[in-house]
């Protein structure tokens, strides 16, 4: 694990050691490495889809159409560029490129916020977009879900703070919660 400033190991607490194994323990998992193929699968699926096919559907929109294609399409890449970002910082762990504690740092400017939905806009595209919509917000869910795991501080105001079983369920329910 790399040095936190001008502290070492010796000087960081049980939680902290525990919290950063765990997460760069996730990031080295067949789960991350499942949804980073899947992530990346879905990037260049999309953009093939959107240089090609998707192009070709988009001219034969009526106006209104065209119009909602045009701001779903956009705002499906902008959510795809964000979670490929979140997924090459922790490709980045996982290979040690960078510890756990930088990606953090680096992730702040990520934007992993809710999809918006906009059911009006949605109903009148393409079959083939709303499929890569669908999938880009279960791939927006699953990230989340992992974000919120590796990056979870245990409570510290637990009854046994000092209890690995503890703090790994604490972890775990973390992993489960939505925002």
């Amino acid at each position: 694990m790399a040095l936190r400033g001008a502290r070492d190991m010796s000087e960081l607490t049980a939680n902290e050691v525990a919290t950063v194994s765990f997460g760069e323990r996730l990031a080295n998992s067949q789960a991350f490495g499942k949804l980073f193929r899947d992530g990346m699968t879905l990037v260049e699926e999309t953009a093939t889809y959107l240089d090609g096919a998707g192009r070709q559907e988009s001219k034969r929109l009526d106006r209104t159409a065209a119009l909602a294609y045009a701001t779903e399409s956009m705002r499906l890449t902008t959510r795809l560029m964000q979670l490929a970002s979140w997924l090459l910082l922790h490709r980045a762990v996982k290979e040690g490129e960078m510890s756990l504690d930088q990606a953090s740092k680096e992730k702040a400017k990520v934007k992993l916020t809710s999809v918006d939905n906009d059911d009006n806009n949605y109903k009148v595209l393409p079959e083939r977009l709303r499929n890569l919509i669908d999938r880009s917000r279960l791939l927006h869910s699953a990230v989340r879900r992992l974000d919120t795991t590796m990056h979870a501080r245990p409570d510290v105001t637990q009854s046994q703070p000092d209890n690995p079983v503890e703090r790994q369920l604490g972890l775990l329910k973390a992993a489960f919660e939505r925002k």
